[in-house]
């Protein structure tokens, strides 16, 4: 909405970005009517009636609506390929868009986090958040979820038989069957969980900011897009606006950066905090030289293995003229059927090797092919596939701004496949998959490996397809790091190391991947952002 503010109205605090953390902290902040939050989102309303469609992802990826669109930097690593970097944008941001995959992580991840400085980031702190965000609607044998939470958590409604033979012979090759990956334990295979409920989507903005936005304290503004924080020696004073009416000064006791692993290192050194060389380099007037700022980028590198199916039991089957209109009907009726999916049906978090403490590759499995895997574009005959990602890669890109304008797409180059324990887990990830398909459970559907298919052998043809084919996950993180060496961006409080009054709270904080895909490390992340900051509102 357009609602109009006069230039240098001022606010107790200033959320830059209205997705996943922006419309949480929106909310928590805002909660008890006694602050005044201004939530500031530089794309629009959630209008789309395919948001609400958990198989709607399809046609919102490569919609410019939703999605900001940015690709990575050609590496050679991965034979001088420009990879897509989606990010979600408008009101509930990568939450419109993702396939809904709901992974809190393994408790090492958090207790590495603080192991590394960041004190009350281990998994005992952070747990409580976790089942604060949740409204878990399966059994909780653990006592480790939470179940009055404002976001809808549930397994996939539909669980297709190819998906089952998956897990059986997952079992027959010595896996096990793990009824809650989110519980006390995440290694086994299983059904994944989703924020769906009743066959429904459930964005950030939907679970957390469709009820908050009636109070008199919230003002939300969309197409306002924050081109550079205000600073008044060191310390932040609020956030000059872009909007379609013209800009906009407003003025803030504390801005908090939700922007997300991309934007967020880019407004900053915008605003002339980041490193100093580069800066002057970009005609930037340094303020505060933090080096760290843009560094650490992570993300999920995924390779897809394909195999042609039997029996026309699959999506790309089920998606198309004439099956796909008993599959809309059965939608419409009862909230049913293929409409309901997202990216993962059947999941795996598993060693890839034998020696390994804890699970380091985790698997997608789908009943569906892609003949182009970046656009989702299905292919023409039955097919299933299974993504292999590593957990915690170990290779570091970076992301920074290109141009004083923040319309100019920054630099992203991820590095991927940098360091050797990530080849080698990606190589031997695959080479699991392919075992686990093999198995006799899976005879009745599988006719034959299509991708990367019978002539890959040996580790060096497995390496060269994860070059040649390999994509994110959309997953990118880490760039504003948290942690209390020279290298970090923010304390574990954070607030921006040498600048007063500003805050990052999204998924550039994350110091180390997390392992499984991110939205629910940055709701967390949100919700303890928001406790620590409601007893000083």
């Amino acid at each position: 909405m357009h609602k109009p503010l006069p230039d240098r109205s001022r606010f107790d605090y200033v959320i830059v970005g209205g997705g996943t953390a922006g419309c949480i902290l929106a909310e928590a902040l805002s909660r008890s009517g006694r602050a005044s939050v201004l939530l500031c989102e530089a794309g629009g309303e959630a209008r789309s009636p395919w948001i609400t469609i958990p198989a709607g992802f399809y046609k919102l990826l490569t919609n410019p609506a939703y999605n900001w669109g940015f690709w990575s930097e050609a590496e050679p690593a991965t034979r001088n390929r420009r990879i897509a970097i989606p990010r979600g944008k408008g009101l509930g941001g990568s939450t419109l868009i993702n396939g809904m995959i709901y992974v809190r992580g393994q408790p090492q991840d958090y207790d590495l986090w603080a192991a590394r400085g960041c004190t009350g980031w281990g998994w005992a702190d952070v747990l409580p958040h976790f089942r604060a965000l949740e409204r878990w609607a399966g059994p909780d044998p653990d006592g480790m979820r939470g179940k009055d939470g404002p976001l809808p958590v549930c397994e996939v409604v539909e669980k297709n038989p190819v998906g089952q033979a998956f897990l059986d012979a997952a079992a027959a090759q010595g896996q096990r069957f793990n009824p809650d990956y989110n519980g006390a334990g995440q290694e086994g295979v299983g059904w994944y969980q989703v924020n769906q409920e009743r066959g429904e989507r459930h964005s950030a903005a939907r679970a957390w900011l469709a009820q908050a936005r009636r109070r008199p304290n919230l003002t939300v503004l969309t197409h306002a897009r924050a081109t550079r924080i205000l600073l008044e020696g060191r310390r932040a004073t609020g956030v000059t606006l872009a909007r379609p009416g013209g800009p906009l000064t407003i003025l803030a006791s504390e801005v908090i950066l939700t922007a997300g692993a991309v934007q967020t290192p880019q407004l900053l050194e915008l605003s002339g905090i980041g490193d100093a060389d580069r800066l002057r380099a970009l005609g930037i007037e340094v303020v505060h030289d933090l080096p760290g700022i843009g560094e650490n980028y992570l993300d999920h590198f995924c390779t897809r293995m394909n195999w042609r199916v039997s029996h026309p039991v699959t999506l790309n089957e089920l998606t198309r003229f004439p099956k796909v209109l008993g599959e809309v009907a059965k939608y419409a009726l009862n909230r049913r059927g293929v409409l309901t999916y997202g990216t993962g049906l059947a999941h795996g978090f598993l060693r890839s090797r034998e020696g390994l403490d804890r699970p380091d590759v985790q698997y997608f499995f789908m009943h569906a092919s892609y003949a182009n895997a970046a656009e989702r574009k299905l292919d023409r005959f039955p097919g299933m596939t299974l993504g292999v990602t590593q957990l915690r890669p170990q290779s570091r890109g970076s992301i920074h701004a290109t141009s004083p304008d923040i319309a100019v797409q920054p630099r992203i180059r991820p590095n991927f496949l940098d360091a050797e324990e990530d080849r080698r887990a990606m190589v031997d990830g695959m080479k699991l998959g392919r075992a686990i398909v093999g198995q006799a459970p899976m005879d009745a559907y599988r006719v034959r490996e299509l991708s990367p298919g019978p002539d890959c052998q040996g580790d060096a043809d497995w390496l060269e397809f994860a070059r040649a084919n390999g994509q994110t996950i959309y997953h990118a993180a880490g760039t504003c790091r948290m942690g209390t060496d020279p290298g970090a961006v923010v304390a574990p409080d954070l607030t921006v190391r040498g600048i007063a009054g500003l805050r990052v709270a999204d998924a550039s904080v994350m110091p180390e991947m997390v392992s499984g895909n991110t939205q629910a490390a940055v709701m967390m992340i949100a919700q303890k952002a928001a406790q620590d900051l409601i007893p000083a509102g």
